[in-house]
């Protein structure tokens, strides 16, 4: 790992000026931070820095403000912030000019500050050279530890990566160590759990993966393309039609380079979509027109969980069916399960991300024993892509 990205092991921040990029972007209600996993994750980053005699300087967006807005400042963070560590946070009132110079000079070293809404500027996500260098100007060294954004090509991820020393912070680390042991240096055999409901929204993530796993496990709405293209009827069942030669094709294309695919042989149905509809379980060739497939069956559950009983790594993206709606949370609840134990055993190394997989997760009480699960939504994909994230690539070891 630390032969492929610049760390904190590898830089001294003693009296130094430290840019911190933190996502901060969580939600807030009645003009309080409802959700502090996000400060949480940064927290041993942060810590560290201060402990180490560093001056800790929080960048972060909120929103999409256009100009200034107070209704989308970061003022109410800080005390958030403080919380979390149990340390005092300054708030500057600017993330760049006169207020931020004057709120970082007047630091000392282990102080904790956090600087204003960085889109409150037109030149962050333009990525603006003069912005760039108003940010750059408050620092000595830039340490990014907001895997969450760093698919994209911003002032505080990319920009500032080019103009100071940059290194990765601790969450980023984990994150990019979790990553890179599972897509670029996995033990084998590796399986992916894709889920979700639509294929359209992953043909970039099925394609890369097709050319990494050894096992796809394919669930949730998108389940059901592949059914039809197969030739079974999915009734009223969320489907894209004319997506029908796309999943053949993903699937000659698995059979070619000798890839497994796992589709469900069973499935939960109900006539209307709503939590405890009246439901049964069906044979997925057995799947009466006024039906949807809002779940996937026993047999399904207990086919998978032995598909990964035999497998060393798994990288999972999507639930198998409306999780958010009960019974049909089954299927995922009894595969994370599943994981949690294999993992917990020592059997599988098991990373799990995107914005529906941890909130199936978290529902199902398993996110504590997964290997590593990320919080990053688009980046985590992203990277599941394999697309090139701006903000990872300035980390990289010359």
């Amino acid at each position: 790992m630390t032969s492929l990205y610049r760390t904190l092991d590898q830089v001294d921040v003693r009296g130094k000026r430290v840019l911190v990029r933190v996502d901060l972007n969580v939600p807030v209600e009645n003009g309080k931070v409802a959700d502090t996993t996000r400060i949480e994750r940064v927290a041993p980053t942060i810590r560290e820095i201060a402990d180490k005699g560093g001056k800790v300087i929080l960048i972060s967006h909120f929103g999409r403000p256009k100009g200034f807005d107070p209704t989308q400042s970061l003022k109410l963070f800080a005390p958030a912030i403080a919380d979390v560590l149990k340390r005092p946070v300054a708030f500057a009132e600017d993330c760049v000019g006169d207020k931020a110079r004057t709120a970082i000079d007047a630091m000392k070293p282990g102080d904790i500050l956090c600087l204003e809404n960085t889109r409150f500027h037109a030149g962050e996500e333009t990525n603006d050279p003069a912005f760039v260098a108003q940010l750059a100007a408050l620092g000595d060294i830039f340490v990014n530890d907001a895997f969450s954004v760093a698919h994209r090509a911003h002032a505080s991820v990319e920009g500032l990566g080019r103009k100071l020393p940059t290194y990765a912070g601790r969450t980023m680390q984990d994150e990019l160590e979790a990553l890179t042991r599972v897509l670029e240096l996995p033990t084998r055999p590796l399986a992916a759990i894709v889920g979700g409901a639509k294929v359209s929204t992953k043909l970039d993530l099925l394609g890369n993966l097709l050319a990494k796993v050894d096992v796809l496990v394919i669930g949730g709405g998108m389940a059901n393309t592949f059914l039809a293209a197969l030739g079974h009827a999915v009734g009223k069942s969320l489907c894209e039609h004319d997506l029908l030669p796309t999943a053949r094709e993903i699937m000659a294309i698995a059979k070619a380079k000798g890839r497994e695919i796992v589709l469900p042989v069973d499935a939960v149905v109900a006539k209307t979509f709503e939590a405890n509809s009246p439901s049964r379980v069906t044979a997925v060739e057995r799947v009466a027109p006024d039906e949807m497939i809002l779940d996937i069956g026993p047999r399904s559950i207990e086919h998978v969980c032995s598909v990964l009983a035999r497998m060393k790594t798994l990288v999972w993206n999507g639930p198998f069916g409306a999780f958010e709606l009960e019974p049909f949370d089954t299927g995922t609840v009894e595969v994370a399960e599943a994981v949690a134990e294999l993992t917990a055993a020592g059997k599988l190394v098991s990373v799990g991300g995107g914005g529906d997989t941890v909130a199936a997760l978290n529902a199902a009480g398993v996110t504590e024993r997964f290997t590593y699960v990320s919080t990053a939504g688009g980046a985590f994909l992203e990277w599941l892509e394999g697309k090139v994230l701006p903000g990872v690539e300035v980390l990289r070891a010359k």
